[in-house]
This record gives structure tokens, sequence and C-alpha cells, in this order.
């Protein structure tokens, strides 16, 4: 492993920006071998935990990451039922262009179990980049306290300092499993929160998408037609692009200095009629409590997007 290798497993409810984060992390593994991928691990969250893992070894068998083990997790939260968005992804999760059957299993373990046995093994700490709710983390983190050490930190899509996008005060993926994501706010790892406050800005533009179209690769011809789709659900709101919530997740590790990132307090809220689910910043450091999260807040866009495209460009 190279000096400046990231080890890392990678969990996520795939969907179509979860699938790009892989193409994103899998792309930097095959080139630079700055994201040293241990495991993949999926979650109920976009769509159901069976239609999740479909697309995990999907997208997996699409990238070419078959040689990691694979295996699936958390059907639902931890204390709630499944909400899921097939309004923003589509029944399958992954609606848009036909993917490869899987060319790939999985181990046999749970994904509790499998975090668990990557990180036990590992010479190194190792770094879970989540990009769907916190459920598995939260459940590795009950089911195995000894090994909290052994994680570098949490590199997670979820939650925003200013607002929400599932309702005004909560992002999706937190508000799906709060106490989950409580358990790991709270749980004294090193925690980096790309939240709306950056992801909103990652947008993919029109021209954008012309330029990976220009590839006509395998990948790059499935990737630029998940934006497409992607963009459809976000045009009907507002959206100028389509926004790459979960690439910010794995981005911010390979290329920091793209980011805007600032040390807060945030605490989640587990109750509440209107305000389930949001993250809470002390950003006037009211409570004095020493911060728990690297909150991302802004980013340089265009770096952003060319670093995605190269990225792409990766997969001949």
């Amino acid at each position: 492993m190279q000096k400046n290798a990231i080890p890392m497993i990678l969990d996520g409810d795939p969907g179509h920006d979860d699938a790009i984060a892989w193409v994103v992390a899998q792309a930097s593994r095959l080139t630079d071998g700055i994201c040293d991928i241990r495991a993949v691990t999926a979650v109920g969250g976009n769509v159901s935990l069976k239609k999740t893992t479909y697309n995990m070894l999907r997208v997996c068998t699409l990238i070419g990451l078959t040689d990691v083990p694979l295996a699936a997790g958390a059907a639902h939260p931890l204390m709630r039922e499944l909400m899921s968005a097939p309004s923003v992804h589509g029944e399958s999760g992954l609606d848009g262009p036909a993917l490869p059957e899987p060319g790939v299993s999985l181990c046999g373990l749970s994904a509790v179990e499998l975090m668990a046995k990557v990180l036990r093994e590992s010479a190194e700490k190792v770094t879970i980049v989540s990009t769907g709710p916190l459920t598995n983390t939260a459940a590795l983190l009950i089911a195995h306290p000894e090994l909290k050490e052994k994680i570098e930190r949490i590199s997670l899509m979820g939650g925003g300092v200013a607002y929400g996008n599932w309702t005004p005060a909560a992002e999706f993926n937190i508000l799906v499993d709060p106490e989950a994501a409580d358990i790991v706010f709270k749980s004294g790892v090193p925690v980096v929160m790309s939240g709306l406050d950056v992801t909103e800005k990652a947008l993919i533009l029109k021209e954008d998408v012309e330029r990976i179209k220009s590839f006509h690769t395998r990948v790059g011809d499935i990737v630029w037609q998940w934006l497409e789709f992607f963009y459809q659900f976000h045009r009907k709101i507002g959206y100028a692009g389509a926004p790459m919530h979960d690439p910010c997740a794995v981005m911010v590790l390979l290329h920091p200095e793209l980011f805007t990132i600032r040390e807060y307090y945030i605490e989640v809220e587990t109750g509440g009629e209107y305000c389930r689910g949001a993250t809470i910043a002390d950003v006037r450091h009211i409570t004095q409590n020493p911060p728990n999260v690297s909150a991302v807040m802004d980013l340089d866009r265009e770096k952003f997007v060319d670093h995605l495209i190269r990225a792409v460009e990766v997969y001949r």
C-alpha cells in the first residue's frame, strides 16, 4: 500500500449519487491508489435493502470493484420503519440506463461483521465513507466498541448546518435514522460531514454532462445517463443542475484543498414534531462544547467537476 493511501469501507444505499461516489473512489484505486477500498456494504435507505444490495452488486460489477468483500446490512433504521425515496431515484433506486447483472456475490457476512473484520485485520486505521443512513455504522459502534480506535474517521454525506431537504430542518440520510446519526456524532470518532451546505453547490451542469458524453465509454455512458435521470427530479424543484451529494464524501478525502471546512459542535435532533433529524450546529459556540464535526461548507465547483469528470474518464 502506498504511503498516502486511505484504507476505507464504502457504505451506502445506491442511489445515483452513491454510485457516482463509488465510481470516483474506484477510479482513484485504479490510478493513484489513494482510495484503498477494503469492503463495500449496503444499507436500506433510498430504497429497500434488497434493492440497494442488488444495486451495490451491479455497480461494483460495472466499475470492476469485484475483488473486495461485499455485504448487506440493516434493512431498517435502529428504532423506526424505513422511509425511502423512490421519487428521487426511481422504483429500483437506480432507474435509468441498463446495468450489468451482478458478476460478484455477497461474502456471507453481515455488514457489521464485515466492517468489524476489516477493522480488526487492518494494520492501519480505516476510514468509513457513509453515503446513506448511518445505521450500519452505528450498529458497528454498538456491537464493537473495542474497535472504535481502529476507525480513522467517518466521512459522511448527510445533514446540513443551514437547512434540510426532506423537511425544512432535516436532510434525508439523517432523517431516515436520526438515532444512528446521534450515536455516530457522539461516538468520539472524527466525523467529516458533507451536508447540504456544500453538496447543493456541487452541481453538474448540462455542459459538464456533455463532456462525459464525449468519452463514448461503457461507464461514461452510464454515468451521464445517471446524471440526466437524477437531474430530472431536481429540475422540477428549481435546481440548475444535478447536485452531487454523495461524491463530496469521497472527494473531500482525495482533494481537501477544494473545500471549505469548519469545526462545529453538532447535535442531532432525534425527537420533535418539526425538527426531527436536524443537525444543529453551535455556530456561535454558545454551549462551549468542543467541536465534534468537521463540517464541509463550500467548494470550488469547477475544480470539483473537473476531478469528477477525470475520474469517469479513467474507465475505458
